[in-house]
């Protein structure tokens, strides 16, 4: 068995695409995973799998929420041991305990690339901003009072939103832990 943690896309936010925690965890027990978890209401699930194949895992979780849901969103499959791998690259500035800075970790949905992602929002405003690319990843942080200055912002906003999804590095950090009681 695989550990894996899935990454939804837009859930639960502003009382849009609301999908109820338990209602998920259920439905991806009905999937036949395992050891079904949920982190906050964001789409954060951690699950175990005999399945390695990650487009099909991602698919059957897509359809699922489609069917279950009616929803169309865009779902991040990785497994826990490759997300311990990529923290491990993280740069020294991103992840640590400084209240002042924002950190976040975006993942670049399949097939887009990182290149694709950065021709679209451009160079992170150094006074503001810092982005490390890793992988499928990026590393983005930011000062909270700067963050309206910052480019990264426009992210939300842009042509490749429905390409990436983002977590903070405390979200990521705690998937992680939840997963080893498990």
């Amino acid at each position: 068995m695989i550990q894996f943690v899935a990454l939804l896309r837009g859930i639960n936010i502003s009382g849009k695409n609301k999908v109820p925690m338990k209602e998920l965890k259920n439905s991806f027990e009905e999937l036949g995973f395992k050891d079904v978890v949920t982190y906050i209401n964001s789409g954060n699930v951690i699950f175990t799998s005999d399945k390695e194949d990650l487009c099909y895992i991602t698919e059957k979780i897509i359809d699922m929420i489609k069917e279950k849901f009616g929803l169309e969103i865009p779902v991040y499959v990785i497994s826990i041991e490759e997300l311990e791998a990529i923290l491990k690259e993280a740069p020294t500035w991103w992840g640590n305990d400084n209240k002042e800075i924002y950190d976040n970790i975006i993942f670049i949905l399949p097939p887009t690339t990182y290149e694709e992602v950065f021709e679209e929002i451009g160079d992170a405003k150094k006074e503001y901003e810092q982005i490390s690319h890793y992988k499928n990843t990026i590393f983005w942080s930011f000062t909270l009072k700067d963050y309206s200055k910052t480019n990264w912002i426009k992210t939300a906003s842009s042509k490749i939103n429905n390409r990436i999804t983002i977590r903070t590095a405390n979200t990521i950090k705690k998937v992680i832990e939840l997963s080893k009681k498990i």
